[in-house]
């Protein structure tokens, strides 16, 4: 089973920029389909980025597209979220999961291997 660790939250102002970090042991990332979410309290969790074990995909929710990019590093196997032109409305806690399908599924029910998040706090 693979286990999560997120990283590389703060509190930082609008139009700033964070890179958040998602190490996992247990199973190598460049055979893990790896996505984030976020959750704000009182809210489900909403889709914000994945990428697939499948060389070439990646898929990313609405709300960031243009403005984060998901990316890994199999030599360390992490799996990174950069985050650009932060908005206030990107304060959330962000969580990283792992699911051994090829397809980049967008719910959070999908996936069973969490990690504990890193909170993102965008505020002036």
């Amino acid at each position: 089973q693979v286990q999560l660790a997120e990283s590389g939250g703060g509190l930082v102002q609008p139009g700033d920029s964070l890179r958040l970090s998602c190490s996992a042991s247990g199973r190598t990332v460049s055979s893990t389909t790896v996505v984030w979410f976020r959750q704000v309290l009182g809210k489900e969790r909403e889709f914000v980025a994945g990428i697939s074990w499948y060389p070439g995909r990646t898929k990313y929710g609405d709300s960031v597209k243009g403005r984060f990019t998901i990316s890994r590093d199999n030599a360390k196997n992490t799996v990174y979220l950069q985050m650009n032109s932060l908005l206030p409305d990107d304060t959330a806690l962000y969580l990283c999961a792992a699911g051994t399908r090829s397809v980049i599924e967008t719910t959070a029910r999908a996936y069973e291997n969490w990690g504990q998040g890193t909170q993102v706090t965008v505020s002036s």
